[in-house]
């Protein structure tokens, strides 16, 4: 697997997945640190064992379950991006592509401080908890819970990685019905016994992990997996307080209810294991805190397998206890690997000779040898053996020609089968069973549940040549509005509508302005992005009428300049109104705008805002002044004048009073009677 990684490097998977480096190894796997070259983003790759991505079986649950597993949207849950399959010229490489944590393990943690406090541990716990409640509403059960498959990242976020792995793996046709897959320290008794799992299961891997995060250290250990797993099915785990001063009596309790070995008595999933850890922690009065990152930094991913190093010993497969119901069953133990119980492990329950009640440990539990067979038997075998072979050979002969001829005859065709009605699994299981290759297509459907089969094409009782496609369209469920980004096209966005099998509309009220997005040019649907709907169903598309109404700014007051550069730099054009009376401003100031300030216009189709003068004339204060000069002053600034004296004797007296008070503003051709003393 090592030299397999380096020559993976720098690899382009699909045409789309860069590998870049090695980051975490293991027996069925491998963890690179990638690039998703399409949307520039770094991904974690998980490519599988070439002895699985060889396995049609395999690939299939791999394929099933990474599907579910994407669909566990949760902040706890690593996130599942992609699934496929890379065809290469030396093998095909199946490869998962999830989410990239940057930090570390729960492993690393516990390796670097050892036992954890009691707030830290609940702290931990909880995110993992709410994780696996999510998943089991799904009805998904992850099968391995370990301090390994808990990420750690930046900012003390705790995620969960590897749902459904062990189940696809444990479908595949490298194991079977006698093999489970699992780590040995955390495995419930069920999964031991009979390898089945279920929510319980979660469970009771989880209250081990909290027991190690309280204790440092996992409740059972032994010499080989066999023994530790005999002690899940033998023993019950203890409480937290025998290996650890100080915890709680009522966390001593919640750990050892999570961990009893009848499922039934245990939490039904994670969802009450939570409700039960929060009530805990509520009635100690413990708050969370924050969640150290792992101090090493290194990028890790799918913690199912330790960071790449030399001594990590590979996947093993063991034989393992069959019955826990009725005492301890001994067996004959294969020749492996002393590596402990932490990695991801196979554990076969064939070849169980009934012994002691005990576990195995030593060299007195090993079977004696059979006795040899005399010169008689072996000479009396070696013919039966060759009589089978001809008898074999004649056979094989027989049904070669009569095989080629049916091949030859109707033998390559085959009928496809009923298929719509049936789940995209139960679909492609039946044409693989008639030799035939499933392709699949998804629309969207009314009246036909989702992932099941709609119609297949050609369509039932047509008459295919063996290995060929048959393509499966299956029903995605109701129609959903699509996501169109704001900014996009009429067209595009009517045809994303169409695609989803929906109607695109438009409503001229529906549109509106925006200061972002271009005129004619989508705003948003209505209803919004991801509302189911019935097939036809309309959807309006909003656009843009561009940028909103710019109002006519107040330029009254300012000079004819200032208001000028005020207009054009808010995109209006100015232009001359003429003059009219203001009783406010003094002539050449501006007296109004043309449409009014305040008035909102469309800049791009009216743009011109014409300005008014101010016309007004301010008398001055013309006591003492001679008339002639009053006179001159009042005509040149457009008024009418008329002089009157009290004493009749000068032409040219004195001013002494004026009919407008100083400082009033009037109107061009306004008389004014000036008083003159003499």
């Amino acid at each position: 697997m090592e030299s397999r990684g380096a020559e993976l490097s720098g690899t382009l998977l699909e045409r789309r997945y860069r590998i870049d480096t090695m980051i975490a190894r293991g027996g069925m796997s491998s963890v690179y640190l990638g690039l998703d070259t399409r949307l520039e983003r770094p991904v974690a790759i998980k490519v599988m064992d070439s002895r699985l991505s060889g396995d049609r079986s395999f690939l299939d649950r791999l394929e099933r379950e990474a599907r579910t597993a994407a669909r566990l949207h949760h902040p706890s849950v690593v996130g599942v991006y992609d699934q496929g399959v890379d065809r290469r010229p030396d093998g095909e490489l199946a490869y998962l592509v999830m989410e990239y944590i940057e930090g570390g393990t729960l492993r690393d943690v516990l390796h670097e401080h050892g036992e954890l406090s009691v707030p830290l541990a609940l702290s931990v716990l909880e995110p993992i908890l709410a994780a696996l409640a999510a998943a089991h509403e799904a009805a998904l059960v992850h099968r391995d819970i370990k301090p390994e498959n808990v990420l750690i990242g930046r900012g003390g976020t705790v995620k969960v990685g590897d749902f459904g792995l062990v189940k696809a793996i444990a479908g595949a046709g490298t194991t079977s019905d006698s093999v489970i897959l699992g780590t040995v320290a955390y495995l419930a008794p069920e999964q031991v016994a009979t390898g089945a799992a279920d929510a319980r299961s979660d469970v009771y891997s989880a209250g081990l992990v909290l027991y190690e995060m309280l204790t440092g250290a996992p409740p059972y250990s032994g010499d080989t997996a066999l023994s530790v797993a005999y002690r899940h099915v033998n023993d019950d785990v203890p409480a937290p307080s025998t290996k650890r001063q100080g915890i709680p009596a009522e966390l001593d309790e919640l750990v050892v209810r999570a961990t009893r070995r009848d499922p039934s008595v245990r939490p039904a999933d994670a969802t009450a294991f939570l409700t039960e850890l929060r009530r805990v922690r509520a009635s100690l009065g413990i708050h969370p805190v924050p969640v150290p990152v792992p101090p090493n930094k290194v990028p890790v991913h799918l913690p199912a397998y330790t960071p790449a190093r030399d001594d990590d010993p590979p996947t093993e497969q063991i034989t393992a206890i069959t019955d826990y119901t009725n005492g301890p069953t001994v067996v004959k133990q294969r020749p492996v690997s002393h590596a402990g119980p932490m990695g991801t492990r196979t554990m076969n329950r064939s070849d169980l000779p009934a012994m002691a009640q005990r576990p195995p440990t030593t060299e007195q539990d090993l079977e004696p040898d059979p006795p040899k067979p005399s010169a008689y038997e072996r000479e009396r075998s070696r013919g039966r053996r060759a009589m089978l072979i001809w008898a074999v050979v004649i056979t094989l002969l027989v049904a070669g020609v009569g095989g080629t001829a049916w091949w030859l005859g109707s033998g390559r065709w085959t009928e496809v089968p009923r298929l719509a009605g049936l789940t995209l699994v139960k679909a492609q299981e039946a044409l693989r069973a008639g030799d035939l290759v499933a392709k699949v297509s998804h629309e969207p459907n009314d009246d036909v549940p989702i992932d099941e089969v709609i119609r297949s094409e050609p369509q039932t009782g047509s008459k295919v040549l063996r290995g060929n496609e048959v393509v499966l369209v299956v029903s995605m469920g109701l129609p959903e509005v699509p996501t169109v980004a704001a900014g996009a096209s009429l067209a595009d966005a009517e045809k994303a509508i169409r695609d989803a099998k929906l109607q695109p509309t438009q409503n001229e009220s529906a549109n509106d302005y925006s200061a972002e997005v271009p005129q004619g040019a989508v705003i948003k649907l209505s209803p919004a992005p991801g509302t189911k709907l019935k097939t036809g169903a309309p959807v309006t598309v909003a656009l843009s009428k561009g940028k909103p109404p710019v109002p006519v700014p107040a330029v009254a007051g300012m000079t004819k300049e200032a208001a000028y550069a005020e207009l054009r730099r808010l995109g209006f054009e100015p232009e001359d109104g003429g003059q009219d009376f203001s009783a406010e401003y003094e002539a050449g100031r501006v007296a109004r705008t043309d449409p009014p300030s305040g008035t909102k216009l469309d800049t791009k189709t009216t743009r011109r805002v014409k300005v008014v003068l101010s016309n007004a004339v301010t008398l001055p204060n013309f006591t003492g002044q001679r008339a002639s000069q009053a006179s001159k002053w009042l005509r040149d600034k457009g008024l009418d004048v008329d002089v009157q004296q009290l004493f009749p004797g000068r032409d040219d007296g004195n001013v002494v009073g004026q009919s407008v008070a100083p400082g009033t503003r009037v109107k061009p051709g306004t008389k004014v009677v000036l008083t003159c003393f003499f």
